[in-house]
């Protein structure tokens, strides 16, 4: 199950427990925000209509609030002597995908720390 969301002027493809680092919420560290929904998947189920889609509720937790790697703008004009240099950081926002639809993310143990354990109880 998949859902795709429009967010900041671009499309990211989403399923429960997905990362995604988006362009900048009005939202604080912990808080849930939902997402407008363009197409929906579910097995046999498909929405393509965006008005159809938009019934399904995507939602996500902020994770943090920062800015992106810097992007330069570098202008010039040949024989002129004309170099234009700036930089540009963009403010980002990490959301996880906590549910599309019915389904909804579990966070599970890791499986690592239980190996960990049953191997210092073997000794």
């Amino acid at each position: 199950m998949y859902a795709i969301v429009k967010t900041g002027g671009k499309q990211y493809k989403v399923e429960p427990g997905t990362v995604v680092s988006i362009e900048k919420l009005p939202a604080e560290v912990g808080e849930e925000v939902e997402l407008p929904v363009i197409f929906f998947a579910d097995g046999d189920v498909i929405e393509a209509d965006p008005e159809k889609a938009a019934a399904t509720k995507v939602t996500a937790e902020v994770l943090e609030q920062y800015k992106g790697k810097k992007q330069l703008v570098f202008k010039f004009k040949k024989r002129k002597s004309y170099k234009k240099l700036k930089g540009h950081r963009q403010q980002l926002t990490k959301v996880r995908i906590t549910a599309v639809g019915d389904a909804k993310w579990e966070k599970k143990a890791a499986p690592v720390a239980e190996k960990a354990e049953e191997a210092a109880s073997e000794e």
